[in-house]
C-alpha cells in the first residue's frame, strides 16, 4: 500500500471535515502560547482578574463577529457549544421542552406536543429527537422527495396546532439538496410552531443569513469550514423560548454551562468571517467543478448520479458530487481510491462505520442495494481542477480494478 503522505494525498472529503485555514490557526495562536505568557488571553472567561477580564473581551469580540458572518441581529444570539452535535441536541430539547412547558402554563398540558423533523436530517437531530419521542412527545417524519427534498406542500400537510417544534436542515450532507429554509419556516410559523434548521453544510457554501431565513435556531460547526474541532454554535433568536440542556456555572448567559474554550471560539470566528467573504466566489468555482466531475463519472459504465443535478443549479450544494455505482460496495471504493491517493466517503462521516444503508438515501427512495454503492466526493478551497481532473482518470482505475 502507498505510504500516506498529506502533501501529495488528495483530499476530496470537506463534507466531513475540512483542514484548518491559516485564519483560524492564526486567530488561535495568541491563545496558544505556553506557561505564564498564556494569561495575557488564556484565562477563565468567568473570572473577576485580569487575566479572566482578558479573555472575556476576546470571547465577546469572537461573538460579535459570528454573529455578523452568520447575520444574527445581536450578538447574545450566539451561544457557543463544543461542536454542532451539541447545538443540534440542545435545540431539540431546549424548544421541544420548553414549547410544552408554556403549554403546561397556559392549561394545555393534557395535550399532546409534537415535533415534526425531515427523514434526511443527520442523526445528531434524529437521535435527540428519538429521546424526545422516549419522553413522550409525538413524532412525525417528514419524507423527501427523490431528488431529497423536504416539500413546502408536504410540511404544510404535516402541520397541526399540536406541533410545537419543526426541524428542516438547511443542506443535505450526502447529496447536497438545499432545502427551501426561509419558506417552511414561515409556514411553520404560521401554524404557531417553532423552527430549528441544522445549516451546517450549507455555510460557506451558499449564502447563510438567520435573520433573512427567519428561523427561531440554526447548528453550525467549526470544522466544516476551516475551523477548529470540538466548538460550534446554536444561533437563538432573541426570546425564543429555550430549556437549557447544559446545566452547571451559568455560562454563555445560563444557556449552556461550561468553562469556555476561547481559543477556539476565535477560530470559529475567523473561519467564518473568511467563508462568508469568499462564498460567492467559491460557490461559482466549485459549481464548475461539480458539473464536470458529475459529467465525467456519469460517462463511465455502472455509474449515474443520486440525484438530477442539472449544470449550474442552484438548488445543490456546490461542492457535493455523490453517485450510485452498480456492482460494487462503498467501503471497496473507499479503500481502492485511498490507495491511489484519494480521500473520499460513501456519505456522512458520523455514520461512515455502519454497514447499513444511508437512511437518506433510503428515505429517498433508493434502494438497499443501490445504496450499498454509493459514493460522495465533497470538495473546498484547497480543491483544484487538476484535483478533479486526476479524480475522474482514478476512478477508472477503480472499477476496472
Amino acid at each position: 500500500m502507498k505510504k500516506f503522505d498529506p502533501l501529495t494525498y488528495t483530499y476530496l472529503d470537506y463534507a466531513a471535515t475540512a483542514p484548518l485555514s491559516e485564519a483560524a490557526a492564526e486567530a488561535m495562536a495568541p491563545f496558544l502560547v505556553p506557561g505564564r505568557a498564556n494569561l495575557a488571553l488564556g484565562g477563565n472567561a468567568n473570572s473577576l482578574n485580569s487575566p479572566g477580564r482578558a479573555a472575556f473581551a476576546a470571547m465577546e469580540a469572537a461573538r460579535k463577529q459570528l454573529g455578523q458572518a452568520l447575520g444574527a441581529a445581536r450578538p447574545q444570539e450566539i451561544i457557543f457549544t463544543s461542536g454542532a452535535t451539541e447545538a443540534d441536541n440542545s435545540a431539540l430539547f431546549g424548544l421541544a421542552r420548553a414549547a410544552r412547558e408554556q403549554r403546561r402554563l397556559a392549561g394545555n398540558g393534557a395535550a399532546p406536543v409534537k415535533v415534526l423533523v425531515s427523514a434526511v436530517e443527520h442523526d445528531a437531530v434524529l437521535a435527540p429527537v428519538r429521546a424526545l419521542a422516549a419522553e413522550g412527545f409525538q413524532v412525525e417524519y417528514l419524507p423527501p422527495n427523490r431528488q431529497g427534498f423536504v416539500e413546502v406542500r408536504t410540511l404544510e400537510e404535516a402541520l397541526s396546532p399540536d406541533v410545537a417544534l419543526v426541524s428542516v436542515q438547511m443542506a443535505n450532507s450526502e447529496v447536497g439538496s438545499i432545502m427551501a429554509v426561509q419558506e417552511l419556516a414561515a409556514v411553520a410559523h404560521a401554524a404557531g410552531a417553532l423552527f430549528h434548521t441544522d445549516a451546517v453544510q450549507a455555510l460557506g457554501k451558499t449564502r447563510v443569513n438567520v435573520g433573512e431565513l427567519g428561523v427561531d435556531a440554526a447548528s453550525f460547526s467549526a470544522h466544516k469550514i476551516g475551523g477548529p474541532k470540538g466548538i460550534g454554535c446554536l444561533y437563538l433568536k432573541a426570546r425564543t423560548p429555550f430549556a437549557p440542556f447544559m446545566l452547571g456555572g451559568g455560562q454563555e448567559s445560563g444557556l449552556r454551562s461550561s468553562t469556555q474554550n476561547v481559543a477556539a471560539m476565535a477560530g470559529f470566528a475567523a473561519a467564518a468571517q473568511e467563508a462568508v467573504a469568499v462564498q460567492e466566489d467559491e460557490e461559482a468555482r466549485l459549481r464548475g467543478l461539480r458539473d464536470y466531475l458529475y459529467s465525467k463519472l456519469c460517462a463511465l459504465e455502472g455509474v449515474r448520479a443520486t440525484v438530477e443535478v442539472e449544470p449550474g443549479s442552484a438548488d445543490y450544494l456546490p461542492n457535493i458530487v455523490h453517485v450510485l455505482v452498480d456492482g460494487l460496495e462503498s467501503q471497496t471504493m473507499i479503500l481502492r481510491f485511498d490507495m491511489l491517493g484519494f480521500g473520499v466517503s460513501g456519505g456522512s462521516a458520523c455514520s461512515s462505520q455502519s454497514l447499513e444503508p444511508s437512511h437518506v438515501l433510503r428515505a429517498m427512495g433508493v434502494s438497499a442495494d443501490d445504496a450499498q454503492g454509493a459514493l460522495r466526493i465533497s470538495m473546498g478551497r484547497g480543491t483544484t481542477a487538476d484535483d478533479v481532473e486526476r479524480f475522474a482518470a482514478a476512478a477508472e482505475q477503480v472499477l476496472e480494478w
